[in-house]
């Protein structure tokens, strides 16, 4: 890893905890989640609604290769 990679890291980790004390619920939901919900079958939803009242909504149903990819997700939280 070279000085440009590590000073990357080291300032997305700023974020990260910057973002932690800012929506400190996020993170257990997300855990909760990963714990307990991740199985072929689970629909995930997200609905966001922009600052003028704008509604984005979507959703998918997770696959094999959904939770393979994010349980590899998982191990990179657990890196940080």
């Amino acid at each position: 890893m070279n000085l440009s990679q590590l000073s990357k890291l080291q300032s997305l980790r700023k974020h990260l905890d910057t973002f932690r004390r800012n929506h400190p619920k996020f993170e257990p939901f997300v855990s909760a989640v990963g714990r307990e919900a991740l199985i072929v079958g689970t629909v995930i939803e997200i609905s966001v609604t922009s600052a003028d009242g704008k509604n984005y909504v979507t959703n998918m149903k997770l696959n094999s290769e959904d939770i393979e990819f994010l349980k590899a997700l998982q191990t990179l939280n657990e890196i940080s």
